[in-house]
């Protein structure tokens, strides 16, 4: 999988585009907000560690490990957050679509499920894939119920699975969607979407 070629993604509603470099001014108006990284791993809390999450994206693209998408509203112009393909076995036909996080303004809009939308019609088409799975903190509700409103399966939790920015061990919830429930998920989870 090329991480050189990978198009953007886009409906009506969203453009899920490469990051780049002049992101950085309006990332950092967005990524500081400390509720954003309540439940991720790392955080983005000052301008060392934007710097820190710039080089992880810039050497995801690198080494093709992780693929970060800058989630843009199509309304406005403007960055909502990002998100990303990462874990990535090629030989397994399978992905992870993770390390979402959307700005206060954006939580709750629908924005989220669009790029959901985008980025398994593009997992289960274009890229062929065979699974993709998604996880997340099990503390967190609201992103375990939106995981199961798009159609994913919850397959189980990996105790003390994640060491987090604040020193908390992370009990991980796992969820999937394998590519034959892909066409019943999509006519009627994102039937609403068009096609």
């Amino acid at each position: 999988m090329s991480f050189e070629h990978i198009p953007l993604l886009q409906d009506a509603r969203v453009l899920l585009r490469p990051f780049r470099q002049e992101d950085i001014p309006a990332l950092a108006a967005i990524a500081l907000e400390e509720e954003i990284w309540r439940y991720m791993p790392t955080r983005i809390s000052n301008a060392q560690e934007l710097e820190a999450w710039v080089q992880t994206v810039t050497e995801g693209y690198r080494l093709g490990s992780r693929y970060t998408f800058m989630i843009e509203d199509k309304a406005t112009g403007r960055l909502a957050g990002s998100t990303s393909y990462g874990n990535i076995s090629e030989p397994d036909k399978r992905l992870e679509i993770g390390w979402t996080w959307l700005s206060r303004e954006y939580r709750g809009s629908g924005l989220n499920r669009h790029c959901k939308f985008l980025l398994l019609r593009h997992a289960f088409g274009e890229l062929q894939m065979e699974r993709v799975e998604l996880k997340g903190d099990a503390l967190n509700t609201r992103s375990r119920r939106a995981m199961l409103k798009i159609g994913a399966t919850e397959e189980g939790i990996l105790r003390s699975h994640t060491l987090m920015h604040d020193g908390r061990r992370r009990d991980t919830v796992y969820y999937s969607i394998l590519r034959t429930e892909w066409p019943h998920i999509r006519q009627t989870v994102f039937g609403d979407f068009a096609v």
